[in-house]
């Protein structure tokens, strides 16, 4: 969703109408959350993507909404991908004061992307924010990031003309790198 843990609880639970607490929908998202987010799999064209941009020198950082044990979880067996990243923030990290739709994750990441770097002055207008979900989009243009929306194809039903992102793509199979201004593929 983009959202904190607690909100996205709040919300799925209420929206639902399911009968429990967002409480217990936590603990129950938890136990599943740990069978299976060890098997998670890049999505198609990520590998190139990710591989491409490194290869080019272009600073690349992971800016999720996820709290570190689930983005741990998820990255168990994809070690060889996020190696790659210079940098990793995760939503319950302590220098993000709000959550998605509050930009303020794209900040830090951008600002440590720097530091790390040895750079400082980064133009927002210069970051690409690669999102799958709206309130993330919406981070992004709230951050005046350039912003790729890839939808899971079911939220990008509910979502048909969804206000913001520079581009959308159903797959960053698709991708063409020289539209951000990026080096082309090889």
């Amino acid at each position: 969703m983009g959202l904190r843990e607690k909100e996205s609880a709040a919300i799925l639970v209420r929206e639902s109408g399911a009968d429990m607490t967002p409480e217990e929908y936590l603990h129950e998202r938890h136990l599943l959350q740990l069978e299976r987010f060890p098997h998670c799999v890049p999505l198609p064209g990520v590998m190139r993507l990710i591989k491409h941009l490194k290869a080019k020198n272009i600073p690349i950082a992971v800016a999720t909404s996820s709290y570190r044990r689930n983005f741990d979880l998820k990255a168990t067996n994809n070690q060889h991908l996020f190696t790659l990243f210079d940098v990793i923030v995760c939503g319950d990290d302590p220098a993000i004061v709000h959550g998605k739709p509050n930009p303020d994750i794209f900040f830090v990441a951008r600002d440590r992307l720097a530091a790390h770097f040895g750079q400082s002055d980064v133009k927002n207008e210069n970051c690409l924010v690669f999102e799958d979900s709206p309130i993330g989009v919406q981070a992004g243009v709230n951050a005046s990031m350039k912003v790729l929306w890839v939808p899971d194809e079911n939220i990008g039903r509910l979502y048909p003309h969804l206000d913001g992102p520079t581009l959308r793509l159903d797959s960053l199979d698709k991708f063409d790198p020289e539209f951000f201004g990026l080096p082309a593929f090889e």
